[in-house]
């Protein structure tokens, strides 16, 4: 297991490089720069810069330079946890991203929580009970899960909790605790804040994960070795916890590698509609402004996540199932 290991996170090397070409390559397409956003910018509010000064900032920031002298002007700092220097906001990439980064990581990792907490359960139930009304209620609930996207459940949310109760939605503090030190109030004001976007960016997942578990357990059910334990006198609740479920579940965790991504772009979403300091709000503006540097580093942070993802999944197979051997 620790030569697979070693394997893969060796193989995530050249896969980091060649999304980092493939990223590099692709924000550049748009036609201008920064400085045209910059000058499109400030045309906008009834200014101008002459074409002077415009070459003056392309010469500071290195835009004259050639593409292949731009990527590699990046690249060459990540060995040294330089991720490049944000054009528009004029500070290191990771100093803008550090803190938005731990807030994004910590809404994925509570909303595949709560996914895994939920969608099990439901999903034995509706095995265990098929087609019984409890079953077709669930069904009924997790087709609609997977029909509503996140930001129109981040819309809903937002203007019933701001119209109907009242409260503040936004954000992840009350305006009375955003400058306020850190206290038990605070701390409880937080988590009013956390929960609604974990819930919103996990409803998805969780509509999924049911649907997948239902089935491989309604699967699992029919196996021989079922039949045989059943026959051997034990419980129905041994058979499915001990037996059945340790096989349905196997599915489940392969799918664990493919929705860090899912959680890591809802959150992205859910950032921007809730006001939440993700990753989302500073990705969209980098985007639009053509900051080459900063959205490529968000890129490359999410494609990370997604190859650790997979190799968790795979480990956490091998774990569940001890057929499973990694030569």
């Amino acid at each position: 297991m620790i030569a697979y290991i070693v394997k893969r996170i060796l193989g995530m090397i050249p896969t980091l490089i060649i999304i980092s070409i493939i990223t590099f390559v692709v924000i550049q397409l748009p036609p201008g720069d920064f400085v045209t956003t910059v000058q499109a910018e400030i045309a906008a509010s009834g200014g101008g810069m002459d074409a002077a000064a415009a070459e003056s900032m392309r010469i500071r920031y290195g835009l004259d330079r050639p593409l292949i002298v731009q990527y590699w002007r990046w690249v060459s700092g990540f060995p040294r946890g330089d991720f490049g220097y944000s054009l528009e906001w004029n500070a290191p990439v990771w100093d803008i991203i550090a803190g938005r980064l731990g807030w994004t990581l910590v809404l994925s990792g509570l909303a595949l929580v709560f996914m895994w907490i939920v969608s099990i359960p439901i999903g034995i139930y509706s095995a265990r009970h098929k087609y019984s009304l409890g079953d077709n209620v669930f069904s009924f609930l997790g087709f609609l899960g997977l029909s509503i996207p996140d930001f129109m459940l981040a819309l809903m949310w937002l203007v019933f909790a701001t119209m109907v109760l009242g409260i503040s939605a936004s954000g992840l503090y009350s305006p009375q605790f955003v400058d306020a030190p850190w206290s038990i109030a605070k701390f409880f004001d937080l988590l009013n804040h956390l929960w609604p976007p974990v819930i919103i960016m996990g409803i998805v997942g969780t509509a999924e994960l049911i649907r997948i578990m239902r089935g491989n357990l309604l699967d699992v059910l029919n196996q021989q070795y079922v039949t045989t334990a059943r026959s051997k006198g034990l419980k129905e609740k041994i058979v499915v916890q001990k037996y059945a479920v340790r096989m349905a579940i196997n599915p489940l965790i392969s799918v664990l590698g493919m929705q860090i991504p899912k959680m890591i772009s809802s959150s992205i979403i859910v950032g921007l509609v809730l006001s939440i300091p993700t990753v989302g709000p500073i990705f969209l503006r980098s985007l639009i402004s053509q900051d080459m540097y900063l959205a490529g580093a968000i890129l490359l942070f999410v494609t990370l996540m997604l190859l650790v993802g997979n190799l968790l999944a795979d480990i956490a197979l091998a774990w569940a199932d001890p057929r499973i051997r990694y030569e």
